[in-house]
């Protein structure tokens, strides 16, 4: 994907021995990263010095907690084997883990770099960890240390995107105004040919009742609304200002239809409204004007 950032993922299991034998895989290419209070022998010995802690709280069921760490592909690619322990520490640290028993293990399997964190919920006094919103917690706590690290974090790839689509807007319109400007298209058909030769993709957005209600663009990837796109853009104004070259003839069938894709095409009693609107302002402008001589 083009964009990526640093995912902390968490939730609280039942099966410690199965996620942690999963985390050991070595099939997975899998290296332990982090271990405390625990021996580091096997995913059954890690599994049973958990038990020993967690039967101080045998009402506890979901007595492990699992965490997903993902930094950006570009990042995991140059994060070393310390690194990785680094930001593992510092996201039990943030989630006030560290007086519990945890392991961590790195999987390189595919592209994407991610480290399997396992944490004893039950704590050598024998109370739970409260895992209300974890899921959220372990983001927020991912974001924290992937902005200490100097690592890609989820508002930066937020603000990467809006930036993005801004000049994307800004690049559509543009392309709109030359359009509309330089070519005067007469009809929907010649506009959606010369945005085309832009290499913008104008799409007609047909409603459930087969009826035209305005126009998606696709641009570079982006596919906006009009109106999204800018104001002026809209369904009811790009009508207005095709009709307006058109003089005549934009509007078939009792006003209610618009020639389209080579086909008449009933527009939505919304945009309909809005242009026989703009046609009788039209006509009433025309008879104004030859009235006092012009």
């Amino acid at each position: 994907p083009k964009f990526q950032e640093m995912i902390g993922k968490g939730e609280a299991i039942v099966h410690a021995r199965a996620s942690i034998e999963y985390g050991w895989n070595q099939e997975k290419g899998a290296e332990i990263v982090h271990s405390q209070f625990v021996s580091e022998e096997s995913p059954k010995e890690i599994s049973e010095e958990f038990k020993i802690v967690q039967e101080q709280n045998a009402r506890c069921q979901k007595n492990t907690l699992s965490f997903i760490l993902s930094p950006t592909i570009e990042d995991g690619k140059s994060l070393s084997k310390e690194k990785l322990r680094e930001l593992t520490v510092r996201f039990i640290n943030e989630m006030k883990l560290q007086e519990r028993q945890a392991i961590a293990f790195v999987h390189r399997d595919q592209q994407h770099t991610h480290v399997h964190v396992y944490v004893n919920r039950i704590g050598f006094d024998g109370k739970a960890y409260n895992d209300s919103f974890i899921g959220k917690q372990s983001q927020y706590a991912a974001e924290r240390v992937a902005k200490q690290m100097g690592l890609t974090t989820v508002r930066e790839v937020q603000q990467e995107k809006l930036n993005e689509i801004k000049n994307v807007r800004q690049q559509i319109k543009e392309i709109h105004e030359k359009v509309m400007n330089q070519h005067r298209p007469r009809d929907f058909d010649q506009y959606i040919e010369r945005m085309k030769q832009n290499q913008v993709k104008v799409i007609p957005s047909i409603n459930k009742a087969g009826k035209l209600q305005g126009f998606r663009f696709e641009y570079q990837g982006h596919n906006l609304k009009g109106s999204e796109v800018h104001r002026s853009m809209s369904g009811g104004r790009l009508a207005i200002g095709i009709s307006c070259n058109a003089e005549k003839g934009f509007l078939l069938k009792q006003g209610t239809a618009v020639n389209l894709l080579g086909k008449a095409t009933d527009l939505s009693a919304n945009l309909a409204l809005k242009l026989t609107k703009q046609v009788i302002k039209q006509t009433i402008k025309k008879s104004v004007g030859f009235e006092i001589g012009y």
